[in-house]
């Protein structure tokens, strides 16, 4: 079995969630987990004024996915930082390229999911998630969030992202907060979750 952590990440945050995310999916037996990045689509210069390009250096050694590697997965999540409520344009981008897969069902009974940050606790957390969501439906694939199994979401004595729709982290209006252990605790569930769900359905 394969899973692929697929994501796209300005300042490191949703980078840190798939490396947590990861984390869970490997302690899943047979599970072979894949971490990869889509292509940059911002030009360099606008990289450069906005300061990813320095960021940007931590998860250079992140290999590239291309659309067509989407079928040697059996379950696939995805992450982004929200812009304006939505995914960003470089994950929008790669999923615009996976017509060919969809006009082939290539993708359809696959497990899948999201995963998120946002500046603010409510910066579109979930309708960023549900956004990536409707694309993974159109192409067949079978979701899996968060559930509320996870009590980490439930809690009210900290800031703290989380959803039932996915794993999530706020990473404040300058980029100046981490994930926190809860957050990367949720994305570790979730790996793990998807993992075995995808497992069992593999079986």
């Amino acid at each position: 079995m394969k899973t692929l952590i697929l994501f796209y990440s300005t300042y490191g945050h949703v980078y840190k969630l798939a490396e947590a995310i990861a984390e869970g999916a490997r302690e899943v037996d047979g599970n072979e987990v894949v971490v990869k990045r889509v292509p940059e689509t911002l030009p360099q210069e606008v990289l450069d004024k906005t300061g990813a390009t320095e960021a940007q250096k931590a998860f250079a050694h992140v290999p590239v996915a291309t659309p067509d590697e989407l079928t040697e997965y059996d379950a696939i999540i995805l992450g982004t930082p929200t812009r304006y409520g939505n995914m960003c344009g470089q994950i929008q981008a790669f999923l615009d390229s996976t017509g060919g897969l969809w006009a082939k069902g290539a993708l359809v009974g696959k497990v899948g999911g999201a995963f998120v940050s946002t500046a603010t606790q409510h910066g579109g957390q979930e309708t960023t998630i549900r956004a990536m969501h409707t694309a993974l439906l159109h192409h067949g694939i079978i979701l899996v969030g968060l559930p509320y199994a996870w009590q980490g979401q439930m809690g009210h004595h900290e800031v703290t992202g989380g959803t039932p729709y996915g794993a999530s982290t706020v990473a404040g209006g300058q980029g100046e907060r981490q994930p926190s252990e809860n957050e990367l605790e949720g994305a570790r569930f979730q790996g793990k979750h998807t993992a075995q769900i995808a497992k069992k359905l593999a079986s």
